[in-house]
Order: C-alpha cells, then sequence, then structure tokens
C-alpha cells in the first residue's frame, strides 16, 4: 500500500507561511493583493475563483474582481490589463484561461506585467523557469507539485526523473525545475516509443497527460513516487487523475490522490505568488 503524499499537510505548512508573511508585510502597512480578471462565466473558471477568494479571505490577502462579458472586445480587455498593471495596490494577478477564441490570447497575456504574473503565464516568465532565474514566477501548478516533493522530504538531486506532457502549463516548466533541483529529466509524450519501459526507470514519476487513468501498472514499479496532476472526470461524474489510482497505489512507494493532491496545493501557491510579489514591490 503506497503512501498517499496529501495535499492538505502541504497546504497547511504553505498556510502558515503564508499569514505569517501577510502579518509582516501588513505591519509594514503593505496589504498583498490578487487581481482576478475573468472573462465570461465558464464553471471552472467561477470554481477556482470561489476557492481563491476563500483562500484570500482566510489568509489575509485582499483580492479584487474584474469580470468581462465573453464578448468583451481586445482592447478593452488589454486596457484594463494595463490599468492594472499600473495599480500600485494590486501586486499579482489571475488571468483566467483560455480566452474566448475571438480573442488573441498570446498577444493579451504578454501585454500582464510579469512582476505580477504569479501564475507564470507570460513568455518572460517561462523564460525565467527555463533560463533557472528569477523573472516573473513558475507556473501555480508544477511548482505545486515541488512544493508537495520539498514537504514530504523527497529530493530530487540525483534522481530519475520522468514528466509525461509536455505543455507548458505543466510538463515542459515541471522538467525545468527537477532540473534546477539537480535531477536527471526525461519528458515522455504521445510519440515516445515504449513509454512504460522508460517510465519504469524513473525514480520519480509527474504525470499531466490529460486524460484520465492513461497509466496504469504497467508503466509503474516498487520503489517509485507518482505525482498526479490530471484532474479529470470520469464516466461516473467523479473527479479522477492520469492514474489509476487503485492500481498504482497497489505497486509504488507513495502517490498524490486526485482529488486532495496536487490540485489542492494550488491555490496556495499561487497565494504565496501574490506575497512574494507584495513583497518585491516593496523593496
Amino acid at each position: 500500500m503506497a503512501k498517499q503524499l496529501l495535499g492538505k499537510e502541504v497546504n497547511a505548512d504553505l498556510n502558515e507561511r503564508i499569514k505569517n508573511r501577510v502579518q509582516a508585510l501588513r505591519e509594514a502597512e503593505i496589504a498583498p493583493c490578487l487581481g482576478i480578471i475573468r472573462v465570461g462565466e465558464r464553471e471552472d473558471d467561477l470554481s477556482y475563483e470561489r476557492g481563491a477568494v476563500k483562500r484570500c479571505e482566510n489568509l489575509g490577502v485582499e483580492y479584487k474582481k474584474y469580470v468581462l462579458p465573453a464578448d468583451v472586445s481586445e482592447e478593452e480587455l488589454i486596457g484594463l490589463i494595463e490599468d492594472v498593471n499600473k495599480d500600485r495596490n494590486v501586486h499579482g494577478v489571475l488571468l483566467f484561461r483560455p480566452l474566448p477564441k475571438h480573442l488573441n490570447e498570446e498577444k493579451i497575456i504578454n501585454v500582464l506585467d510579469p512582476a505580477k504574473d504569479v501564475d507564470g503565464i507570460t513568455d518572460i516568465s517561462l523564460a525565467g523557469v527555463f533560463a533557472g532565474k528569477d523573472a516573473g514566477f513558475a507556473p501555480c501548478t508544477p511548482s505545486a507539485v515541488m512544493e508537495i516533493l520539498d514537504h514530504y522530504g523527497i529530493d530530487p538531486a540525483g534522481k530519475k526523473c520522468v514528466v509525461i506532457g509536455r505543455s507548458l502549463v505543466v510538463g515542459k516548466p515541471a522538467a525545468m525545475m527537477l532540473i534546477k533541483k539537480n535531477a536527471t529529466v526525461t519528458i515522455c509524450h504521445t510519440k515516445t516509443r515504449n513509454m512504460p519501459e522508460v517510465v519504469k526507470e524513473a525514480d520519480i514519476v509527474v504525470v499531466a497527460a490529460g486524460r484520465a487513468g492513461v497509466i496504469d501498472a504497467s508503466y509503474l514499479r516498487e520503489g517509485q513516487i507518482v505525482i498526479d496532476v490530471g484532474i479529470n472526470v470520469n464516466e461516473e461524474g467523479k473527479l479522477c487523475g492520469d492514474v489509476k489510482y487503485e492500481e498504482a497505489e497497489a505497486v509504488v512507494d507513495a502517490i498524490t490522490p486526485v482529488p486532495g493532491g496536487v490540485g489542492s496545493v494550488t491555490t496556495s501557491v499561487l497565494l504565496l505568488h501574490v506575497v512574494d510579489a507584495a513583497a518585491k514591490n516593496a523593496e
């Protein structure tokens, strides 16, 4: 039976750190503030927004919401982002994506000031991740992966790590962050040959394939650590990961559950980045 790497334990540690830093900043008359920009009424955006707002309220982080209709013009959205960039009272910005198809998403996200890009979506932020430099912020989901490893004392240094998935949201930045921790990293994707054999060689497996239950016991072996980033809805309407949990749990040493794993840590990382941005702005 594998050890469960529970997000709630990581969150408890993160939230205590955030509260202490918020208190210190407020004593210096700085109120960390998250700006939330949402276009339209997508249910997944609304769900994440509710979670972020609740976490802000619990941890003493202020927030401002900017809601625009789904048919907003590109000029109006860019104008709003430029205004938020100039607002010294807003330290970090969460811009929900994907944007409606009539908008040029790549152009719009790069209007955002990298210093306020707490979700790591701008080209400059991503360049910082790939260069190993502090330019902007890393995306929250791979950052949550690293927080889980750190919390449970899992040091990637010298270990073989496989990342399944090559998106700019999770896969590629997660690989770069593991390399920064001195891991030896292989990225697998849909064109990888003999993927089960490749994955079995890993000490740590980060699964961000975006497909429910795509990784089963045939990919895994004893002694491995599995971080399941996937969030999917199965045929029964229940949340599940990219890993077949019951099969994996019987084989590997430790695994994150879905729900209750990486996804639950992501919002805490977002607010940690807001606090970091507020502290940098104060400097």
